[in-house]
């Protein structure tokens, strides 16, 4: 994947995650719960990731 595909996802990812442990407390579902926050963090990991993408490339474009 490529750095802003990595960076969008894990935008919809956090916002998902987000809503779904919302979801969760209002309901009293921890499964929902967990899940979001399951989500939630991976969202985290693939913004993160996109992130480092974009900087080695920037590096490396330097280069």
């Amino acid at each position: 994947m490529g750095a802003t595909t990595d960076r969008v996802k894990g935008a919809a990812n956090q916002a998902v995650g987000k809503g779904k442990q919302a979801v969760g407390r209002a309901t009293g579902s921890t499964k929902m719960e967990v899940e979001g926050a399951g989500q939630e963090i991976k969202g985290k990991v693939q913004s993160t990731t996109g992130k480092a993408k974009d900087a080695i490339k920037k590096a490396v474009d330097k280069a």
